[in-house]
């Protein structure tokens, strides 16, 4: 949805509270500058949401590597929309995420709002950023200016 928001922005007369700047804001916040991605295929493979985060916050964003990438969009897609949560997938994104932390991240960031019903904070051995969290956060506080 956030890949169209500058072409929803240019087209509306209110402004649009677009994911990757209230998660941005919250990793430069936090004093982190590179941070490891897991989303669905697009997010992380397109450039709507690594470039903006790149660009605006000067953050370093990796992503997993080919197979971990289709193994966190199969788990996506296939188990958690479909509320199917396992302890293997559990198992598989904590190893994803050691995987980007061995390669540098500082944090990770959980830029799906299903990764959440899989694997919390307490499961990773960097700080987590919940996008969900952060984005229903950010939009509170610009509601209530």
């Amino acid at each position: 949805m956030h890949k169209l928001a500058d072409q929803v922005q240019d087209g509306i007369g209110i402004p649009v509270l677009h994911i990757a700047d209230a998660t941005g804001a919250a990793i430069v916040a936090g004093g982190f500058g590179r941070v490891g991605l897991l989303a669905t295929r697009f997010t992380m493979e397109e450039r709507f949401y690594t470039d903006r985060l790149a660009d605006k916050y000067g953050l370093d964003v990796l992503i997993p590597a080919a197979p971990d990438r289709e193994t966190v969009h199969r788990v996506i897609y296939d188990e958690l929309c479909v509320g199917k949560v396992t302890i293997e997938s559990r198992q598989a994104f904590i190893d994803i995420a050691d995987r980007l932390v061995t390669r540098g991240a500082e944090s990770i960031i959980l830029g799906c709002t299903e990764i959440g019903l899989l694997i919390k904070a307490p499961d990773l051995s960097v700080p987590v950023f919940d996008t969900m969290e952060i984005h229903c956060k950010a939009a509170v506080e610009v509601a209530l200016q």
